[in-house]
């Protein structure tokens, strides 16, 4: 495990959790400039490092956006999604007031779903065949 690089720990135990998080808009409305991903994006890693994580990646298109986020062990993902999709849909309405129109019934800019893959490491078919592979005492 020394070589392996991206292992962060902790007081009691080491850790790589990455997780691809995409967020769309309510009703799939095209509501993104350039200029309110850069911003965006900001919000972000600030809410990301609030829960000690790491915003590794963003990108978006107008209508949706990708998160590459690197997490440790006691962060819950989901209260990590509704932060990063509260503040930045309450950030964005406060600077962007044209952003407004887009913020359908109880002002919310998301989809009140979103997608969370696991990444990272070995595929999964590797893992399996080194687990079954172990030395189990007879």
């Amino acid at each position: 495990m020394a070589g392996m690089q991206n292992i962060r720990t902790g007081r009691h135990c080491a850790f790589a959790l990455h997780a691809h998080l995409v967020f769309v808009t309510k009703y799939r409305h095209k509501v993104f400039t350039d200029a309110h991903l850069k911003r965006m994006e900001e919000i972000m890693r600030a809410v990301c490092e609030d829960f000690e994580c790491e915003l590794v990646e963003f990108n978006g298109e107008d209508n949706h956006i990708h998160l590459l986020v690197n997490f440790p062990p006691k962060v819950a993902l989901s209260k990590l999604v509704n932060s990063l999709k509260g503040v930045s849909s309450r950030r964005l309405r406060q600077e962007y007031p044209e952003l407004v129109r887009h913020y359908w019934r109880a002002r919310r800019l998301w989809s009140g779903s979103y997608f969370a893959g696991s990444v990272g490491g070995a595929p999964l078919s590797i893992v399996r065949q080194y687990i079954e592979q172990q030395n189990r005492p007879l």
